[in-house]
């Protein structure tokens, strides 16, 4: 639920500003427990990507889309990546690399 949300805030689909759908809401939209939204929710909170706006509900941040940018590159840079310690061990130089990561951006447009 959490990374759902994440990635609604990226899109812009959730904008900064704008009330997130309440607890109950979602869990019955999703047909999860209300508590496992709930903990999804304070993550945010806790993220510094939401906040709770007593008897309103829950907010996106300014600047949320943002933060969320960067940490999601700084997350596949350092994790999705083809792994540097099996490239190295294959072989692979860094040009081969960096030929093959431009190839698959140019397809990927």
């Amino acid at each position: 639920m959490h990374d759902k949300i994440l990635g609604l805030i990226l899109k812009g689909t959730l904008k900064e500003g704008e009330a997130l759908p309440s607890v109950r809401q979602v869990a019955s939209d999703y047909r999860i427990n209300h508590l496992t939204v709930g903990k999804a929710y304070q993550g945010l909170v806790d993220a510094g990507l939401v906040e709770t706006r007593r008897g309103l509900g829950m907010f996106v941040l300014a600047g949320a889309q943002q933060q969320v940018a960067t940490s999601e590159r700084q997350k596949f840079i350092s994790q999705e990546l083809p792994n540097r310690s099996r490239a190295r061990q294959l072989g692979i130089q860094e040009p081969e690399l960096t030929k093959a990561i431009r190839q698959m951006m140019k397809e990927a447009n």
